[in-house]
C-alpha cells in the first residue's frame, strides 16, 4: 500500500482556496504575487507541527496526567536566562 508523502514532500500540484480580500491584499503585500504559494505552504506546515504537537501533549498527558505548570514556568525561565537555575528547576 502506498503511502501519501509527508507535509513537504512529494510534487506540486495547484489547489483553490477561498480566502477573504483583505486577506489576499495583506498576503501579496507581504510576498509579492509570486511568493504566496511558499509563504502560504510554510505557514501550513507550520500549523500541522503545532496539531501534532498539541496531540503528542494531549496523549503525554492521558497516560501520564497533566504538567507540572510550576516545572514548565521554571524551565521557561532557564531558557530565557531570567534565573541562575536550581535543582528544583532542573
Amino acid at each position: 500500500m502506498a503511502t501519501s508523502p509527508a507535509p513537504g514532500e512529494g510534487r506540486v500540484r495547484p489547489v483553490s482556496v477561498s480566502l477573504h480580500e483583505g486577506t489576499i491584499a495583506a498576503l501579496k503585500a507581504r510576498t509579492g504575487k509570486r511568493g504566496m504559494s511558499a509563504y502560504v505552504e510554510s505557514l501550513i506546515q507550520r500549523q500541522l507541527e503545532r496539531d501534532r504537537l498539541r496531540e503528542l501533549i494531549e496523549d503525554a498527558e492521558a497516560a501520564h496526567g497533566p504538567v507540572d505548570q510550576s516545572a514548565v514556568d521554571a524551565k521557561r525561565a532557564i531558557l530565557r536566562g531570567e534565573t541562575a537555575g536550581s535543582a528544583d528547576a532542573a
